[in-house]
């Protein structure tokens, strides 16, 4: 896991992964997957099944994957 601390970074980071999105100050990761269906991660968007994960914002930023961060 990697730690983004700058707004501006994690804009570009959300800009060029489809996987990301904004909830309020948080970053929301949606993973299309059939596995969703029986998860505890699992969520329904647009009629599929994606396995869901929040990054909740701290003090010290957003911790991510690494796969996320250049």
């Amino acid at each position: 896991m990697k730690t983004v601390n700058s707004l501006e970074q994690m804009e570009t980071i959300i800009s060029k992964n489809k996987n990301l999105s904004w909830d309020g100050w948080n970053v929301v990761e949606m993973i299309k997957s059939d596995k969703a269906l029986t998860s505890k991660y699992g969520a329904r968007k647009d009629g599929a099944w994606y396995l869901k994960k929040v990054f909740v914002v701290s003090r010290n930023g957003w911790e991510i994957p690494d796969k996320y961060v250049a």
